[in-house]
């Protein structure tokens, strides 16, 4: 119960980064809210450090920095994927891989589930799907390209949270930290590579900053879920995030919630009730 609780909290700490990140790249080049929002991130790990510990053993210093790799590999690729559209198509495939790898990671390395974990996890994959839609009205239908970039990004996103996973239980805040600075690293190289076409627009600095405070809370809380309950339930409710992000874009932005998306709703809190019972 306790680690559905921190996934759940993980999962609306991460809707709620990418609702603010979003609004962030509205008024500036999506590179520069990250070189806002990154730094902002590993200061709250290191903040964390003193509180949680931290132990850099070759194992923790390993899956941490495979796990920023994975992180930033995932962002390159979801960009292009905007880039290429149509997202009320590639979206729910994004986060349905994410949810699914991490699932058969798990059941492989000899997870199992209750009955109602077993009627729940594929109701919850159901419910990332239809969270995560549009109403697919007028979509273009996405090229093979952009599908295997949407495949490719819920992967790296899939591989971030399987690495962080694997990181030994003892290692504290370790992990996050060494991870949060190899994906920012590799985020600043690119900016620096890509810096003529970044823009003249200053980041929304505020925006950006929380954006980057909530997605290092979301690591943590997704982090201590894992160490205390099994990666296919954890997994499954962080993919979630969706619905923290769509909620928030109802309520800010008054923007519009779509039938499915409803419906994606109601699936996912039938879904936890189910998987809380395991």
């Amino acid at each position: 119960m306790i680690a559905l609780l921190l996934a759940l909290g993980s999962s609306l700490a991460y809707g709620c980064a990418d609702f603010l990140g979003g609004l962030g790249a509205r008024k500036a080049h999506v590179l520069r809210t990250v070189m806002v929002a990154a730094p902002a991130s590993l200061a709250v790990e290191l903040l964390l450090w003193p509180l949680l510990g931290a132990s850099f053993s070759p194992a923790a210093v390993g899956w941490g920095a495979a796990s920023g790799v994975a992180s930033a590999a995932a962002f390159a690729l979801l960009y292009r994927t905007l880039a290429i559209g149509p997202m009320n198509v590639l979206s729910p495939l994004t986060a349905l891989v994410s949810a699914a790898l991490p699932v058969g990671v798990g059941l492989l390395q000899g997870e199992h589930l209750t009955t109602a974990g077993a009627v729940g996890l594929p109701l919850a994959l159901v419910a990332v799907v239809l969270v995560s839609a549009g109403d697919g009205a007028g979509s273009a239908r996405p090229s093979r390209t952009a599908l295997l970039l949407a495949f490719g990004a819920g992967a790296a996103i899939a591989l971030q949270l399987v690495f962080l996973h694997q990181t030994p239980s003892d290692s504290g805040v370790a992990p996050l930290i060494i991870g949060r600075a190899v994906s920012s690293a590799v985020t600043l190289v690119a900016a620096g590579l890509m810096h003529r076409r970044l823009g003249p627009e200053r980041p929304a600095y505020a925006l950006s900053a929380t954006a980057g405070v909530l997605d290092s809370m979301a690591n943590l809380l997704f982090l201590l879920a894992a160490r205390s309950g099994d990666l296919t339930v954890v997994a499954v409710i962080t993919a979630l995030y969706p619905a923290g992000t769509l909620l928030l874009a109802r309520g800010v932005l008054a923007e519009r919630v779509h039938r499915g998306q409803l419906a994606g709703l109601g699936v996912a809190a039938v879904a936890v009730s189910l998987l809380a019972l395991t």
